[in-house]
């Protein structure tokens, strides 16, 4: 099999695949890609070089870690996971990325398509009235900085507080929608600038909004699907993929320069400067960790706001309350994050970097109604093709500290994706077969165009033959809002 690489790649099983720690100087530990053979030729050279770049790093656990959705990234390959002693590793944040707690949420309605199809374009456009979307957007919590700070400290929580979603949602939300130790005074004053006016807003780039359809045939696992509310029967539910915005991209931005000197003080080098870092329990290690913190749960808090936007937004159309129409959360989880965790080998610092959390059955994380399932996994497709949800497994504990993939993963440059594709052609194409749209920017559509993505089922199969999530239902969009 040809590969984008000259490094050795042994073959594990059909879907794992090992680079020995012997192939690069420094490699503490070998690293692993999850892949069918298919999707592993189609990598590009950037995911070998940046894996095993990953495996270079002091305090680094077992394996560096990339998922089958893994492509070129910053510091990390995108889909890469990599846990660290807390005590003697370090914290880096190019394993978390520049969109801090960038993550999924989905909400369950009991409406049907037959209900909604025919309201379909006064839903998009109520939705995109009130959800801001693209670069720069702001919101219409308006925020001073004390109470910005308050956001920081207690992300999704301060939203129910002040009346943006229902207590019950708190539950369905990883952590909580609250990442303790989040400290605002590590914060600077210009990512409070760029964030403190961004509260319940979508951005640019991949970021979306989507009315999506859940029928019959596409529940793989009937009894876990109904645990989460959800029956088929074209049941419409809304997926929303967004995260800390400007402000977590200033936080990582602050810190990236801090590390850079930090590494020449505590003697740390780097295969590619884009990985500085500082020991986690350093003054700058635990700095930033205080900051990240604050951008994760600031993203807790966007989505929180986000939802209740929709609600009003479905409220207003159909003449209803949400509580009438089944608005219920299914589950928000992260997948740019730094957290430490608890496994059965001991206490681990996971870098999870375009890779999602997927604890197994009776992880006492989990909320008492998913307990017995496992975890929610949320991951998104390109808008033409659809999204799946997952559930996590007892394997990824043992194998993947917890952690699965979080979508498609590009295969074509944004650049590329733009020469390739008409954002105005795309616009109607995709009503052609169903699919409205909603964007801010022709261009920006362009660069999420389907064909910039690897195929979305291939990519679920992998790690549902891998072990490490299970399949449970997929949801084809009929509504999307781009930024």
């Amino acid at each position: 099999m040809k590969l984008n690489t000259d490094m050795l790649v042994n073959r594990i099983d059909d879907y794992l695949w090992e680079i020995p720690s012997s192939e690069k100087a420094g490699m503490l530990v070998p690293a692993r890609i999850y892949a069918s053979p298919a999707i592993l030729g189609g990598m590009d050279r950037g995911v070998f070089d940046q894996v095993t770049n990953v495996a270079c790093l002091p305090g680094i656990h077992r394996y560096a870690l990339c998922m089958p959705d893994g492509h070129w990234g910053y510091g990390f390959p995108i889909g890469g996971v990599a846990a660290f002693d807390p005590e003697d590793g370090v914290i880096s944040p190019g394993g978390v990325g520049y969109d801090i707690n960038c993550g999924m949420r989905l909400i369950r309605t009991d409406l049907t398509l037959a209900e909604v199809q025919p309201k379909l374009e006064l839903l998009m456009t109520e939705l995109f009235r009130r959800v801001p979307a693209g670069v720069g957007s702001r919101g219409f919590v308006n925020l001073n900085r004390r109470e910005f700070r308050d956001v920081m400290r207690k992300g999704a929580s301060w939203c129910i507080a002040n009346g943006y979603g229902w207590a019950e949602d708190l539950d369905r939300i990883e952590e909580r929608g609250c990442l303790e130790g989040a400290d605002p005074t590590h914060v600077t004053d210009y990512a409070i600038e760029r964030g403190i006016n961004q509260l319940g807003t979508l951005g640019s780039g991949n970021h979306y909004l989507e009315v999506q359809v859940l029928s019959d045939k596409g529940i793989f696992d009937r009894e876990t699907a109904a645990a989460m509310g959800l029956t088929g029967r074209d049941q419409v539910v809304v997926m929303v993929h967004c995260g800390s915005r400007g402000f977590g991209h200033q936080v990582a931005s602050d810190y990236l320069k801090v590390f850079e000197k930090a590494m020449r003080r505590y003697g740390i080098s780097v295969k590619d400067q884009q990985l500085a870092c500082a020991p986690f329990r350093s003054p700058e290690g635990q700095e930033y960790f205080g900051a990240m913190n604050c951008a994760a749960n600031t993203a807790f808090a966007n989505r929180q706001v986000i939802t209740h936007q929709i609600r009003d937004a479905f409220a207003a159309v159909f003449d209803s309350t949400p509580h009438a129409l089944g608005m219920h959360l299914i589950y928000d989880v992260a997948h740019n994050i730094a957290k430490v965790e608890r496994y059965q080998d001991g206490q681990w610092l996971v870098h999870r970097k375009g890779a999602t959390r997927a604890f197994g059955p009776g992880s006492p994380e989990l909320p008492a109604c998913y307990r017995h399932i496992g975890q929610p996994v949320i991951c998104g497709g390109s808008m033409e093709t659809g999204s799946y949800l997952l559930v996590g497994t007892d394997r990824a504990m043992h194998d993947t500290f917890g952690s699965t993939m979080h979508g498609s993963g590009r295969t074509m440059s944004r650049a590329q994706a733009k020469r390739t594709v008409r954002g105005e052609q795309l616009l109607r194409d995709m009503k052609q077969h169903g699919i409205l749209v909603k964007a801010v920017s022709m261009s920006g559509l362009a660069e999420e165009a389907g064909l910039a993505y690897k195929n979305i089922s291939d990519v679920v199969e992998t790690v549902d033959h891998a072990g490490i999530t299970k399949k449970v239902a997929e949801l084809k969009p009929i509504g999307n809002i781009k930024g």
